[in-house]
């Protein structure tokens, strides 16, 4: 077996594979015979190993090629859900979602203990790929493809009976006004930093979000045209058909999914990581997409008034956003202009008058 950095030794073991693959059923009556290190690369909060797989005896349709996913050894104890919860999403939620949304995940494991994880995934390497390279925005067909998706994933779990009972849980009134508290001891602190670099409208802005955020999370509380979000769906985290490959969009990434407004996503993906002029160009018509394919799926009683509504609550919410990043130590190269772009998204569709 080629040589693999000490912590994936046992992940990458022929024997463990073997055994995850037939569990999975994806290997019948053949084994693991050789494993090699195709490629390693460190993401923001995790570390992708490709994987080459041989066999020995009957392995007809078994993987070639696998994704290992583990920590990533400088923010292993820094992410809020440390890869239990997408651990937790591929063993509790992907078996029970419609084919093609997400990668086929053959084995994930979260030691409480130690904290330490992985995922061995479906490899989409050779029939794949990220539509641009960050930070690019998508092209409009791109773009299109991946609302369409989305809203693929979040119909398949709207207003679902599992949602906060086998799925996902519900925030208490008195939970959410703790993590405001928090948050604002992040802020103070965040602001405090940054001095004269933000300004005293911002400051403004924040404070009455923190002063007003029970009566805005009532449109949580209601209970109502709620889903599981994907919680950090920027477009990076799609993968695209290549050309002349016939496959679905897949979604990958779920360290922050949750119960939540659906339309939080979209704001993520295009108030909080697109400049004004891309975002203006393609804003109207993805929310129309995303609204048409939603109802396509089934979803019913959900206006398109109340989805812009929703987006642009979704767009004040996540003002708060940079704060938390920074509070990570996530770079400045990421949190400041997620700042800066989504206050600019803020001003155009005139989200403060919510407040």
């Amino acid at each position: 077996m080629a040589m693999t950095p000490p912590q994936l030794r046992a992940i990458a073991e022929p024997a463990y594979l073997t055994a995850a693959l037939r569990k999975a059923g994806a290997l019948d009556a053949g084994a693991v015979r050789e494993v090699k290190v195709l490629d390693e690369r460190d993401v923001l909060v995790s570390r992708i190993t490709r994987l080459g797989l041989r066999y020995v005896g009957e392995s007809a349709g078994s993987p070639q090629t696998l994704i290992l996913k583990t920590p990533h050894p400088n923010f292993a104890k820094a992410v809020a859900n440390g890869g239990r919860h997408e651990v937790d999403f591929y063993a509790k939620l992907s078996p029970k979602m419609p084919a093609g949304l997400v990668p086929r995940c053959f084995d994930g494991r979260f030691d409480e203990d130690s904290t330490d994880w992985h995922l061995l995934l479906e490899d989409l390497t050779d029939s794949h790929e990220i539509a641009t390279q960050w930070p690019l925005p998508p092209s409009r067909n791109q773009a299109t493809a991946i609302v369409t998706t989305l809203a693929g994933w979040h119909a398949a779990w709207w207003d679902h009976a599992s949602l906060g009972d086998t799925v996902g849980t519900w925030v208490s009134p008195e939970e959410s006004a703790q993590r405001t508290e928090i948050f604002a001891g992040h802020y103070d602190r965040f602001a405090d930093l940054l001095g004269d670099r933000l300004s005293e409208e911002r400051r403004i802005l924040y404070r009455r979000l923190i002063d007003q955020s029970a009566r805005l999370s009532e449109r949580y509380f209601s209970r109502r045209h709620l889903s599981i979000t994907h919680g950090d769906a920027h477009i990076w985290n799609f993968m695209l058909p290549r050309a002349g490959v016939v496959d679905t969009v897949r979604i990958f990434d779920f360290d922050q999914w949750r119960i939540n407004v659906p339309a939080s996503d979209l704001a993520y993906m295009m108030a909080m990581q697109w400049y004004p002029e891309r975002r203006q160009a393609l804003e109207r018509e993805l929310l129309n997409r995303y609204h048409e394919a939603l109802l396509a799926h089934g979803v019913a009683g959900y206006t398109r008034g109340a989805l812009d509504q929703d987006y642009r609550r979704s767009v004040l919410w996540h003002i708060t956003k940079p704060v938390w990043m920074w509070s990570i130590n996530l770079p400045p190269v990421i949190w400041w202009n997620n700042l800066e772009r989504i206050m600019m998204a803020v001003d155009d569709l005139g989200c403060e008058e919510l407040l």
